[in-house]
């Protein structure tokens, strides 16, 4: 642990244990990818500036995300099969965001379910809902998280049809995953992670198998999330949503100045600037860049949080000089969480929080509510709004 300084250090761990398919599952973006990559180098278009001979004593990053205190303004997001990435990963993860004072966000699409992260955090944790054709299902689900004590749900926007990721595709991507000649090849090298999943009776979707309508094992599964993303979503159904919550609402997939005055209007509680990690619409523009745009869309209307493509705590810095709310971390704690479990996820958390206070302290801020564009410097192109 005492050699690991960055986020990349742990990827290169997690890309030594985990199966090559859950690997590329999280390593990956649809088509050719651009926008994936994209979404990590157009940070590097946004220079610091910085300053010297004031007081650096006595920082804080904390701050609250919709009403919520937190350590620092950042909230681990939704990944799909992350108890996949490491047994048990969904609550190895909120147990670690737990104990460092962040929010955890389950997937409709995890492997532990609802119920087990509830059971063994004890904590309030969110959910995000992929919206399904089956509206028993989607009200059925909005219940257990209610039962579960979750503080605000996160309904995705930008999955109504599935990206195509061509990764996913050749590695017949599955939970738990195929025996094909060339994945036992790939698992007889991870024995460290195999030995662990052999412990767990966590294998499957949690939130699925044995919840919905047909689906009472692994077999029926894929055909059931094949057929039952709502390509039919619009604000009506999200009004439908919003009513049966009843609760604080987070609105992600916003990545249009349109889009966002839309979600504004509806009366969310935050929206989360996002491009789905750069799996969905190969092309679109990178969530920092459009993140400008969207924050003078909308002004005070609506908090506003980020993900996609933040690395470190300079990223974080960055969407937070540039109006930002809070921001969301997928694959850094993923990495973590691949490499060495809670302890990793931990770790994560541990190096982002540094970098952002070491980087806040750099720039001539004490207070992570003072951070702004006055610590930034950013060419005139990469604010101009796309013709």
């Amino acid at each position: 642990m005492a050699t690991i300084t960055n986020i990349e250090d742990l990827k290169r761990i997690y890309r030594r244990r985990v199966p090559k398919m859950f690997y590329d599952y999280a390593e990956s973006g649809s088509y050719t990818e651009q926008t994936f990559r994209e979404n990590c180098s157009d940070f590097s278009q946004i220079r610091l500036r910085q300053k010297v001979a004031v007081d650096m004593s006595n920082r804080s990053t904390q701050s609250s995300m919709i009403g919520e205190k937190v350590a620092m303004p950042v909230a681990l997001a939704p990944v799909g099969m992350t108890g996949m990435q490491c047994a048990d990963g969904e609550i190895k993860a909120a147990l670690a965001a737990k104990r460092f004072g962040v929010p955890f966000t389950l997937s409709t699409m995890s492997i532990c379910s609802i119920e087990d992260v509830a059971e063994a955090t004890q904590h309030p944790f969110w959910f995000q809902l992929y919206v399904m054709k089956d509206e028993d299902f989607v009200d059925a689900i909005i219940e257990r998280a209610r039962k579960a004590n979750c503080s605000a749900l996160v309904l995705t926007l930008d999955l109504q049809i599935l990206g195509q990721r061509h990764k996913d595709l050749k590695n017949g991507l599955s939970a738990p995953p195929k025996m094909t000649l060339p994945t036992i090849i790939n698992l007889a090298t991870k024995w460290g992670w195999g030995l662990e999943m052999l412990k767990t009776k966590r294998r499957s979707f949690g939130n699925i198998v044995g919840h919905a309508k047909n689906v009472g094992d692994v077999s029926s599964l894929s055909s059931w999330t094949a057929e039952q993303f709502d390509e039919k979503l619009d604000w009506g159904k999200i009004a439908r949503i919003r009513d049966q919550w009843g609760g604080k609402l987070i609105l992600k997939g916003i990545n249009d100045p349109d889009d966002a005055r839309l979600a504004a209007d509806f009366g969310a509680d935050a929206i989360i600037v996002s491009n789905h990690g750069g799996r969905q619409l190969d092309g679109t523009a990178s969530a920092i860049r459009m993140l400008p745009d969207i924050i003078r869309a909308v002004g005070n209307q609506v908090e506003v949080h980020m993900d996609s493509g933040i690395r470190s705590g300079q990223d974080v810095l960055k969407a937070l000089a540039l109006g930002a709310r809070g921001t969301f971390i997928g694959r850094a704690f993923i990495y973590g969480l691949g490499a060495m479990g809670e302890e990793g996820v931990t770790k994560a958390l541990e190096i982002i929080h540094k970098e952002l206070d070491v980087t806040m302290a750099l720039c001539g801020e004490r207070d992570v509510h003072n951070l702004g564009r006055h610590n930034l410097l950013i060419a005139q192109d990469f604010l101009k709004p796309f013709a």
